[in-house]
């Protein structure tokens, strides 16, 4: 067999060309039974020419592929001053992501208010613009929500001793906290197409974070030479286009996401989001004939071709016509495979076989097999030959000879499986009908496992544990330093710094001597009416003459 590596325009060639014709069915494989599978001619004559490049199954004899040598440089491509959480965390989080959140925040409320005009007198309208530092504390107090599950948002401003979380209340209040989930947002909806025009775009609401995050994944980091591509679901419940609904997940209902993780470590690379069936791909280099598992592989793949990498996907994607593709491109590839995708040899799926015997057939540099474990298992690959090495198997004396292929493809294909794992535990589930913010808080989980990854491979000394590290994340997210100012909400800063004096409530045309309820009191829970008010004070509060007045004056969380 003679193994090399073709331009794109051969690669197109072959792939165009049509599958061999199915093999007859036979548990033995010798060379009688692979020669039925060419046309045989008839008187002698030779077979007329069809200008396509035919392909034959035949025993693989231990020959294997080609191996391309790996080129790039895995690990961290950008300096960090120190080995601190929070300077992992901005490599991906940087202050030009929130500062375009801030943005289109402020945008939105602005629009918001112009278009409701009487909102405004609501008590959850009150709002005023935010800033980098204010909406770092409120990332941070979300990241919490993760970590401390509660029943309700307003669970976490209790005052109950039992339910009570001091962090919120200190750092944020509740309805500050609710006018910034309220308003959040990443895109300007006076910009979005509408739905039936060509450029509309599904993820518009959400495209410039996602458009942010995907680039500092790929620039701040080159993975090794083992990757893997698979699936994970977000969870949502909401009324969304594009929401799957994957029984074998734990979610089962949410938005789909398409991961290149590193085998290794988990580190996510790259990321799609599926957008519904309708929508379309096209990767560079993507020939007619790989479907859309296919297209979506290749998507994810293509900036890493020609650099040797090794990929490992599930049955959902493995197909010849993918691999021979990724061949072409210094690209290999292993994965299991279902036995009635289109060119998969049917020799190898026939009969029965007993516990622990395999069979396989070689098509160019693709190797088909087929292990007989507790059940079949069915494999395409461009990295191995057919041979195994021994399994230790708990229960037996002996240990069980696997295929190489498939002991490796059980320690590589996890890459998408261990980022899941770290992070499920500190998910932010709350309920809400805005799916593109749920994506945001989402990518923020990612973002941080992915920094975890490159802190653990940076860190001198013993390394944090994943909730330890985003705990000091969080830390370093609230502790922010800002100016007094801009930590104030509307009116604070009049009533901490102003000139104030007491006076009398004046008397009006029903009451000679009306009272006011005292705010401080009535914020404590407490019912008490007074005679005096500060007029200095936009909102003319009442107040207790006693200590309430210099309470009010002095504290910002009276």
């Amino acid at each position: 067999m003679s193994s090399r590596f073709y331009s794109p325009e051969e690669a197109y060639e072959i792939l165009a060309a049509s599958e061999s014709d199915a093999l007859a069915d036979s548990d033995t494989l010798t060379a009688s039974d692979i020669e039925p599978l060419s046309e045989p001619s008839s008187d002698g004559d030779p077979p007329p020419s069809t200008g396509r490049h035919e392909s034959i199954w035949v025993p693989p004899n231990m020959a294997a592929p080609e191996i391309p040598p790996f080129l790039a440089t895995p690990g961290i491509t950008v300096r960090v001053e120190d080995c601190e959480p929070v300077s992992f965390f901005n490599l991906f989080m940087s202050d030009d992501v929130f500062e375009m959140v801030v943005e289109q925040t402020n945008l939105f409320a602005n629009q918001y208010l112009d278009a409701h005009p009487d909102s405004h007198r609501h008590r959850r309208n009150k709002w005023h613009p935010t800033d980098v530092i204010e909406l770092k504390k409120f990332w941070a107090l979300t990241l919490v929500m993760g970590i401390v599950k509660k029943p309700s948002i307003r669970s976490y401003w209790h005052k109950n001793p039992i339910l009570a979380t001091p962090l919120f209340p200190r750092v944020m209040k509740r309805d500050r906290y609710e006018n910034l989930m309220r308003f959040l947002h990443f895109n300007d909806n006076a910009l979005c197409p509408p739905r039936n025009d060509p450029m509309h775009d599904r993820l518009y609401k959400i495209r410039p974070l996602i458009s942010l995050i995907s680039a500092k994944f790929t620039d701040n980091y080159v993975p090794d030479q083992n990757i893997s591509v698979d699936e994970s679901l977000m969870k949502f419940k909401g009324r969304l286009l594009f929401k799957q609904y994957i029984p074998s997940k734990r979610s089962r209902y949410g938005v789909k996401f398409y991961k290149l993780c590193e085998s290794t470590t988990g580190y996510t690379w790259a990321f799609r989001i599926y957008e519904g069936k309708d929508s379309h791909l096209d990767p560079p280099g993507c020939p007619d004939c790989i479907g859309t598992s296919g297209k979506i592989v290749l998507d994810l793949v293509y900036p890493l071709f020609n650099k040797g990498y090794h990929l490992w996907v599930d049955n959902y994607y493995t197909s010849i016509d993918l691999f021979k593709n990724l061949y072409c491109f210094e690209t290999l590839a292993c994965g299991t495979v279902r036995k009635n995708r289109r060119g998969f040899p049917q020799i190898l799926t026939a009969g029965k076989k007993i516990r622990g015997s395999s069979s396989s057939l070689r098509q160019e540099e693709v190797l088909a097999l087929r292990f007989t474990d507790k059940k079949d298992v069915y494999m395409l690959s461009t990295v191995h030959d057919e041979s195994t090495v021994p399994v230790p198997v708990r229960g037996r004396t002996e240990p069980l000879e696997k295929p190489k292929c498939i002991v490796d493809y059980s320690k590589f294909m996890g890459g998408v499986d261990l980022a899941d794992q770290c992070i499920q535990p500190y998910l932010v589930n709350r309920k809400t009908r805005a799916w593109y913010k749920k994506i945001a808080i989402y990518l923020t989980e990612i973002a941080i496992f992915n920094a975890y990854v490159l802190y653990k491979q940076a860190a001198v000394q013993k390394p944090y544990p994943f909730l330890e590290f985003m705990l000091e994340i969080i830390s370093q997210l609230i502790l922010t330093p800002a100016p007094v100012t801009s930590a104030l909400e509307s009116g604070d800063l009049q009533r901490l710094s102003g000139r104030h004096f007491p006076s009398r409530v004046p008397p009006t045309r029903c009451k000679k001597s009306p009272q006011k309820k005292c705010r401080v009191c009535r914020k404590k829970g407490i019912r008490k009416d007074s005679s005096y008010y500060c007029p200095t004070c936009p909102s003319l509060p009442g107040l207790c003459i006693t200590e309430c007045f210099k309470i009010y004056h002095t504290e910002l969380n009276y």
